[in-house]
């Protein structure tokens, strides 16, 4: 895997958890949580009507339906749409 070094300081106790990792771990861990961090900004903005659902994923960098699928496991009622309903079936 080539990229970036990139340094961080850790509190102790997350330092000793991950001492161990593997740099492919923690390429993985990192890109999930980046991931999940987006996801939860996005639906947050959305919520409070910052922005429109379409808006909201593509912030989040997902499709619409992924961010339904993220929504209704946060208890949020997304809107539905023919198209999304088609997806879903689909």
């Amino acid at each position: 895997m080539s990229g970036e070094t990139l340094t961080l300081t850790l509190p102790a106790p997350l330092a000793d958890e991950l001492g161990s990792a593997t740099q492919e771990f923690l390429a993985d861990l990192l890109e999930r949580g980046l991931r999940e961090v987006k996801v939860e900004r996005a639906l947050g903005r959305y919520a409070r009507g910052g922005m429109s659902f379409g808006a909201a994923a593509q912030q989040a960098g997902v499709s619409p339906t992924d961010l339904s699928r993220f929504a209704y496991a946060r208890g949020m009622e997304p809107p539905f749409s023919a198209q999304t309903l088609a997806e879903e079936l689909g």
